[in-house]
């Protein structure tokens, strides 16, 4: 059975689909020993021979995990400046699996890890409206009509950022909690939010994806995601 090119590629934990779309066009893919540029190029898994940056790729089993991202930790699998990594915190033979989506270096919380490019998609794509619940803690006293601006949706950039829904839990002239809920990942989309008006996070960390809860697993600490949970995180909206 043939499958597109940049689909088995991410499916063998190489990197996420649109990573591979690049390697693709870099040339950096090779099959059955003759570069392949093309996007849509298909490839039969059990016949072909396919390989890239001159290692052979093979089929690997699914695999899902959810870590706790500490504060400080960048969501790549290498990083030129020698910053400390997420996949540091992960046993060195899950070389094969990469972050789903990100968290800026000063973001901590729930991240999931995969090799299934499908997997990935669905949980970043922007129409599958997997939805992402984050908990800020913000500088000075948040009012409603800051929350209200923030559900309405700015542009900054170009951008329009929106957040789903928003909830106070507690304000204070020195300092508020706030939960938010996002549908889409953009670049620093919830500090971008607060900025916009005139507010700054002291701490933002996202507490779950979908039904995935971050829950008492401790920073640093990773566990797999349950054949249900999966189901869940897959199952329509």
């Amino acid at each position: 059975m043939q499958v597109r090119l940049q689909k088995f590629l991410a499916d063998a934990g190489v990197a996420s689909r649109r990573a591979c779309e690049e390697y693709i066009l870099n040339g950096r893919v090779f099959v059955n020993g003759h570069p392949v540029r093309m996007l849509g190029s298909k490839v039969d898994p059990s016949a072909d021979k396919v390989v890239v940056d001159g290692h052979l790729i093979r089929t690997r089993k699914k695999f899902y995990v959810v870590l706790h991202k500490p504060r400080g930790f960048v969501c790549t699998r290498s990083d030129e400046l020698g910053r400390r990594k997420v996949m540091d915190l992960l046993p060195k033979e899950w070389a094969h699996i990469y972050p789903v989506g990100r968290l800026d270096k000063e973001t901590e919380g729930l991240l999931l890890l995969t090799n299934d490019g499908d997997f990935s998609l669905r949980m970043t794509h922007p129409r599958y409206q997997v939805t992402k619940k984050y908990i800020a803690s913000v500088m000075g006293r948040v009012r409603p009509a800051h929350l209200e601006r923030i559900r309405n949706g700015i542009v900054d950039k170009g951008e329009k950022l929106q957040a789903q829904a928003t909830r106070l839990l507690e304000a204070n002239n020195s300092h508020s909690l706030v939960e938010l809920d996002l549908t889409e990942g953009k670049n620093r989309e919830v500090r971008r939010l607060f900025e916009s008006q005139e507010l700054v996070i002291e701490r933002l960390v996202r507490v779950q994806i979908g039904q995935i809860r971050l829950g008492e697993l401790p920073s640093g600490k990773w566990r797999t995601l349950t054949d249900g949970e999966i189901k869940s995180l897959l199952a329509p909206s």
